[in-house]
Order: structure tokens, then C-alpha cells, then sequence
């Protein structure tokens, strides 16, 4: 028989650097799960990605349970690593603080296709575009699509 799905717990935590401290414990916590053992499973699942931010959606159960799927990591947290940024533009309409171009823009893409609502690589790299536009990072050369 199937477990009941009592809630979702939404967090973005950093791959391989999970502990009990906020804001991994009070989420779960409030939730009534053992948080050492979330913090064990995802650090031996990400030991790969250390140090890079990774979304993770927890499936509450009724028995107090859990399981989780680890997501890829944000569009904006890639652009930042790409333009070897700390942070976006505080006026991007007029201050551009950074360019990549398409080919960087479609790695990007095909990396989060799985996360993203796109059919295409092409909607999916307009999407990468968008949000870099809204960083204050100016994307360069011709559009491929």
C-alpha cells in the first residue's frame, strides 16, 4: 500500500554541507522528521557537487518518513559562476555587469532542461537569456534560434 503525502519541504541547501542548523532543522523539524538523517542522506548524494547550491524538494509522509529528489542548481547561480561574478547588477536596465555568450548560455540550458517547462533547447536557452538580461549580464553575439 502506498505511504499518504502529508507535505512538501522546499530548501536550497549546499551540495555536500548539510546540517542540522537553519535552515535545514527548523523546516523539518516543524515537519517532525529526523533531520540527521536528511543531513547524512544528502551529503553522501552530493558529495560530487560540494559547495554549489542545490534545490531539494522533501516528500513528507505520514509515518514521518521521507524521500527527496535533488534538482539542479539555479539558472542565476550558474551565470554567476560562468561571469565569475558574486552578484547581479542592483540596476540592470542600466548597469551591465558582466556578458556571456550563446554557447555559454546554451550549456547552461541543456544542463537544467530536466527542471525547466521547456520543450526545445531553443525556449529553454531564451529562458537562460531572459534571466541573465534581468542580472545585468548582457548576452553577446547572434542568437542561434
Amino acid at each position: 500500500m502506498a505511504k499518504e503525502i502529508t507535505g512538501f519541504v522546499k530548501l536550497q541547501v549546499k551540495g555536500g554541507q548539510a546540517n542540522p542548523a537553519p535552515p535545514i532543522g527548523p523546516a523539518l523539524g516543524s515537519k517532525g522528521l529526523n533531520i540527521m538523517d536528511f543531513c547524512k542522506q544528502f551529503n553522501a548524494r552530493t558529495q560530487d557537487k560540494m559547495g554549489k547550491v542545490l534545490p531539494v524538494v522533501i516528500s513528507v509522509y505520514s509515518d514521518k518518513s521521507f524521500d527527496f529528489i535533488i534538482k539542479t542548481p539555479p539558472v542565476a547561480t550558474q551565470l554567476l559562476e560562468a561571469t565569475k561574478l558574486q552578484k547581479g547588477s542592483t540596476e540592470p536596465n542600466r548597469i551591465k555587469v558582466g556578458s556571456v555568450s550563446w554557447e555559454v548560455v546554451k550549456t547552461i540550458a541543456q544542463d537544467k532542461m530536466p527542471d525547466l517547462n521547456c520543450f526545445t533547447v531553443a525556449s529553454a536557452m531564451k529562458l537562460v537569456a531572459g534571466t541573465a538580461r534581468s542580472m545585468g549580464i548582457t548576452v553577446t553575439g547572434d542568437a542561434p534560434f
